[in-house]
């Protein structure tokens, strides 16, 4: 992908897509019979469209530095705002058909305390990508690495960043949200959800990493010399 002002713009527009889509199907939930601490893995159908959220910000900070990286957060955090008003302004008016008014607000209905572990888990785990990507990039680079072993803060902060956002996004909506965190009973669930989505998502991070190669190779290709006849 070439450094243009054309190729920023479309990655933020993939990243504002994927981000404001996540929190809209966030609350179907997918069952992958996967059997862990006496529950079975359950995962938002929102976990690929966060995944690429990450992919397009390690894009950016990459090719374009962690500036606009930083600046492509700060965007969708106000992009996450403006949905979240949409939305309700929508929720909030009269419908026509009632049957229409239920299904809209059990697809899109927001819930205070969700809202709230929605946004702190995308602050703190995007602010920690951005950072510690280009912490361990400088690193290597400062060492004489080349930039074949951008994957390494390609996996190291993708994957470390999903650490914090399950457990924070988890821990609000349905530990403190929902009460799991003060009731025995629910605690292997509440494990489970914990361990069970990073899982997922380490793997994803993982799967993410040939077309963040893909996507940075053009920046990283070994520029021609013309020679003098």
């Amino acid at each position: 992908m070439k450094k243009t002002n054309r190729n920023l713009m479309l990655c933020g527009m993939v990243f504002a897509v994927a981000l404001v889509v996540s929190n809209m199907i966030a609350a179907k939930t997918i069952q992958t019979g996967i059997p862990l601490f006496g529950s079975t893995i359950v995962v938002p159908s929102a976990v690929i469209c966060y995944c690429i959220t990450f992919l397009m910000t390690d894009v950016v900070g990459e090719i374009w530095g962690r500036e606009e990286a930083q600046q492509i957060v700060k965007w969708g955090f106000v992009c996450q705002l403006i949905a979240c008003c949409l939305i309700a302004i929508g929720q909030a008016m009269p419908a026509a058909d009632p049957n229409m008014q239920i299904s809209y607000e059990m697809l899109l209905g927001q819930n205070l305390v969700f809202v709230i572990a929605s946004l702190s888990g995308y602050v703190l785990s995007q602010s920690w990508d951005v950072f510690i990507f280009h912490k361990i990039r400088n690193h290597f680079l400062a060492r004489g690495k080349s930039s074949s072993w951008r994957w390494i803060w390609n996996n190291a902060s993708t994957m470390t960043s999903q650490i914090i956002d399950t457990v924070v996004y988890i821990g609000i909506a349905f530990g403190i949200g929902m009460g799991w965190l003060f009731d025995p009973a629910m605690m292997p669930t509440l494990a489970a959800m914990v361990v069970g989505q990073y899982i997922c998502k380490f793997l994803l991070a993982a799967l993410d990493t040939p077309f963040f190669y893909l996507m940075t190779r053009k920046e990283h290709a070994p520029k021609q010399v013309n020679s003098a006849s």
